[in-house]
């Protein structure tokens, strides 16, 4: 019998591992096929071949190729701005490329990054080339890009939905008190707002107002773009606007001269075919993002390097995942990837894209010092994307120079700890704890009992000394007085506009503009712009975020679209670990 068991047990094991040879296999073959199918083999386009740019996905720095998409039929979920904007200069500048085709079919991103892309199709109409634009219906980002084509089409039953910009905070204050949760807030900055759905149960007067600000400065720029390109007066487009017109039948959008004409899918592409000079009949010849990408370009290898090391996501640990999801995180590791930088010689001068609302404190003083590092020995400079506030200003103020958008949002000095005691909850839970500890402080953030008041004044010390620390950081960086930043600090959020204004950024512009900065601060006019750091495999990513969005499937399902908001709030509550210095969550409409 015993043998019978071994026997049994091995064979068991044996099938197994078997079956996770060919699972393994399988996976690797199919990597295998769809990197071949993705391959990226140089893309000769033919004459009169149309730019299609479709708008989908969301829009960020950084973006790891799917080799499954196509494949399994996979919905692109992601676009690269860095490809977007290389795309549409070697559409400009190759002959054989006749016009943009903008297909909107729905693409989310920041401001910034929208308005980082609306400057490129500018750019490209100097060239004479044509842009045509058609969607069922146009969010108002895509508009934003939309407005700039000559011609504007949208399906007759669709709509171009300008309403306007929104910002919404969730607030479970009263939900924790429910559960007899607590938190004991400490911060410094009198418009540092991460923290009021913690301690209120709406916005403050002080948050009204920086929201009021910023959102008024970005949406002022969107529509004065879209009058100017449009040719529509502000008062005929506020009519639109605050009628709601935007529901109603899509002929207003006609004679509120938004689009041009309404049309059909077919009946748009037949436009942009004889435009083209393509037979109206036959398929039309165009060319993706991809492709452009591909179509070779003469350059010369210069041993001269601006290398640009990318940013993006939360200050925080790694493995302090709010949600299980393999998000994008500005961990500890940046501060190696800029130590390599600094080491080696063939790299003049570095662009720093920073596109974060910040994060621990901790981790953000450990990239500063970096920085400081850096700049002793060649030139830094920072490109801002979406974000760069708080903790992502932490981290950019010591650079030689620092460059936004007029959209990025940033600033948003200031600090907080937030510090939860559950006593409530376990007493409703019939939960008891005991503790025993040599020192007073011992179970300092003890979560199971009130904070007495000589702790209050421990932590609200440690958070006020931060802040301190913040404002001696950007005043260094910036060569401004330190009473200076704190008036302009206390947690407010500017645009860059705004920022410009008041010394927090030095120039406004893209990445080509810092590229341009950093050679110039580093004497050289020949150069090879490289990228310093590049994201996981493949593999490795796509298998992570398969996992994250199971279980994130699985929460909403079972709790449902309202409960998993707050659901997610707390879950990143929970992840913030230390002194904080982050943007608030925001919602709103792009």
């Amino acid at each position: 019998m015993k043998h019978f068991f071994q026997t049994m047990f091995a064979s068991i094991f044996g099938v197994l591992i078997a079956m996770g040879l060919l699972i393994l296999g399988g996976i690797s073959f199919l990597v295998g096929v769809a990197a071949s199918s993705n391959s990226s083999a140089e893309y000769k386009p033919k004459e009169n071949t149309v730019f299609k740019l479709k708008l989908e996905g969301t829009v960020s720095d950084q973006v790891t190729e799917n080799p499954f998409k196509g494949l399994f039929g996979d919905g692109s979920e992601s676009m690269s701005l860095v490809d977007i904007t290389k795309a549409i200069r070697k559409a400009k500048t190759n002959d054989k490329i006749k016009g943009i085709y903008l297909d909107a079919s729905g693409m989310s991103g920041g401001f910034a990054s929208f308005e980082a892309i609306r400057r490129e199709l500018e750019d490209f109409k100097k060239s004479g080339k044509f842009i045509v634009s058609y969607a069922d219906n146009y969010t108002q980002g895509t508009y934003y890009l939309a407005s700039v084509a000559d011609s504007v089409f949208v399906n007759p039953q669709g709509a171009v939905s300008l309403v306007g910009l929104a910002s919404q905070g969730v607030f479970f204050k009263n939900l924790a008190a429910k559960v007899g949760m607590e938190f004991y807030i400490f911060k410094v900055g009198t418009y540092k707002s991460a923290v009021e759905p913690y301690m209120t149960d709406k916005f403050s007067d002080a948050n009204r107002e920086q929201l009021t600000s910023f959102l008024g400065n970005i949406w002022g720029n969107m529509t004065s773009a879209i009058c100017a390109s449009r040719n529509i007066a502000p008062s005929e487009l506020d009519t639109f606007l605050n009628q709601g017109l935007a529901l109603g039948d899509a002929k207003l959008s006609v004679d509120y001269k938004l689009v041009d004409a309404l049309a059909y899918r077919k009946e748009a592409e037949d436009c942009v075919k004889r435009m083209a000079g393509q037979p109206v009949d036959d398929k039309m010849v165009s060319a993706d993002v991809k492709k452009m990408l591909a179509i070779p370009e003469k350059t010369k290898e210069s041993s001269n390097k601006i290398a640009v090391l990318y940013a993006e996501g939360e200050i925080r640990e790694k493995s302090n995942s709010a949600m299980g999801m393999d998000e994008a995180v500005i961990s500890e590791d940046m501060a190696e990837e800029l130590r390599k930088l600094a080491k080696d010689d063939d790299v003049k001068a570095v662009v720093f894209r920073v596109n974060s609302p910040g994060g621990s404190a901790y981790i953000s003083e450990q990239i500063w010092k970096e920085v400081v590092d850096l700049k002793a020995k060649k030139p830094i400079v920072v490109s801002m994307g979406d974000y760069a506030a708080s903790g992502g200003y932490y981290i950019s103020c010591a650079a030689n120079k620092i460059i936004a958008e007029r959209s990025t949002l940033t600033g948003s000095i200031g600090v907080f700890g937030v510090v939860r005691n559950m006593a409530g909850t376990f007493k409703l839970l019939d939960v008891t704890t005991d503790i025993v500890k040599t020192n007073t402080y011992a179970d300092l953030g003890d979560i199971s009992r009130p904070m007495r008041e000589d702790e209050k004044a421990l932590m609200q010390k440690g958070v006020e000394h931060t802040y301190d620390l913040f404002l001696t950081r950007c005043s260094d960086g910036r060569g401004l007085p330190k009473d200076s930043i704190d008036h302009i600090g206390q947690g407010r959020v500017w645009t860059g506009e705004q920022a410009l204004d008041r010394g927090l950024v030095d120039k406004l512009g893209g990445m080509d503009v810092a590229i341009e900065e950093a050679a110039s601060l580093a004497g050289v006019t020949a150069y090879t712009v490289t990228t310093a750091n590049t994201k996981k495999d493949f593999f490795t990513e796509y298998m992570e975020k398969m996992m994250g969005d199971a279980k994130v499937s699985f929460i909403r399902t079972a709790l449902g679209d309202e409960d998993f908001a707050v659901y997610s709030n707390i879950q990143r509550m929970k992840s913030q670990t230390g002194i904080q210095a982050r943007m608030p969550y925001l919602i709103q409409g792009l």
